[in-house]
């Protein structure tokens, strides 16, 4: 397993949850790293991203609410979200892309992590 991903849970609208995402150490290296969802019947979105020189990216429906950030002595990436509303609800997957020359050289995904957020 290169990408294995933990934290989700069943939280109450408001509240928080951290999501992690422990990578290999070949992998977290030179990759940058994001968080993506998935409700059923519509396409996986992005969450948020983290590039190898911390430079984050946010979807517009987050921002100001989860934070993203990576620990490189853990080769793990975090996805820190507050005031958590039901839309959240969705399957969490963590992302690894590496790139050389604006040129995808792989990609692999978590196997994803049940975030529910009740009203």
């Amino acid at each position: 397993v290169q990408l294995q991903a933990s934290g989700g849970g069943l939280v109450q609208a408001g509240g928080s949850l951290r999501l992690s995402c422990a990578a290999s150490e070949i992998i977290f290296s030179i990759s940058d790293m994001g968080w993506y969802r998935q409700t059923p019947g519509k396409q996986r979105e992005l969450v948020a991203t983290i590039t190898t020189d911390d430079s984050t990216n946010y979807a517009d429906s987050v921002k100001g609410r989860f934070t993203i950030s990576r620990d490189n002595a853990r080769m793990t990436v975090y996805l820190q979200m507050n005031s958590l509303k039901p839309e959240d609800t969705a399957v969490y997957y963590c992302n690894a892309r590496s790139w050389r020359r604006a040129m995808l050289q792989f990609e692999y995904w978590g196997q994803g992590t049940q975030v529910t957020v009740s009203s």
